[in-house]
């Protein structure tokens, strides 16, 4: 499976394209804000050939969605997301003017509700989606465990976790999900984060200091 990392936007956003060897895609949390931003995850897609299958939001805070009206236009497939956070795509006009921008794009519905225990697919690759709630109440990660590899949004970064200060967030509750659902995966699994570079399991569960 080939992974592709672009950052996006002013904060800035990890998004990311996966693909394998059927040429199938999904693009996790389409951050794309600015024209040559949109125009770089065009180009990508079209220079590979692939098809885009699924657009998974870890989360629906405003930086994560910038590009979901995009992706949605121009390859035909809806966000999928929890239903918990839901609500925040009605706030995404007050979340953007609370940071001092306007919206770039119309918000878009959620295509699909997704939540812990389903199976997303694409070409020969099977996503297992895990509940991480507490950064915000419909918190998702991607864990695939063919290739050793977990998309956390913003639960967990190198070396720290995702902020609990905005509405709906919950201290505890990313504590203990990132506790009991993320470092029960193999210390060898490689963490792709919401922000920032990627780091592992193990090294997060030794050095992590919001887990000593």
């Amino acid at each position: 499976m080939k992974i592709k990392r672009f950052e996006f936007n002013m904060f800035p956003v990890n998004s990311y394209v996966l693909s394998d060897e059927t040429n199938e895609a999904v693009i996790i949390d389409a951050g794309c804000y600015f024209p040559q931003d949109k125009q770089n995850l065009k180009q990508y897609i079209e220079d590979n050939n692939l098809t885009v299958k699924h657009l998974l939001n870890t989360h629906l805070h405003l930086d994560h969605v910038f590009g979901n009206a995009f992706v949605e236009r121009t390859f035909g497939v809806k966000p999928e997301a929890s239903e918990a956070d839901e609500f925040l795509l009605a706030r995404l006009e007050q979340q953007c003017r609370m940071f001092g921008f306007e919206p770039n794009e119309p918000t878009v519905a959620l295509g699909t509700h997704l939540k812990g225990g389903d199976k997303v697919t694409f070409g020969n690759t099977t996503i297992d989606v895990i509940d991480v709630p507490g950064h915000s109440p419909g918190g998702l990660a991607y864990y695939i465990a063919s290739e050793h590899c977990l998309f956390s949004g913003d639960s967990l970064f190198k070396g720290s976790i995702g902020r609990t200060d905005l509405e709906g967030g919950d201290f505890e509750a990313l504590h203990n999900a990132v506790c009991t659902r993320l470092f029960t995966l193999p210390s060898e699994t490689v963490v792709y984060p919401g922000h920032g570079e990627h780091t592992t399991i193990g090294f997060e569960k030794m050095n992590n200091p919001f887990f000593r």
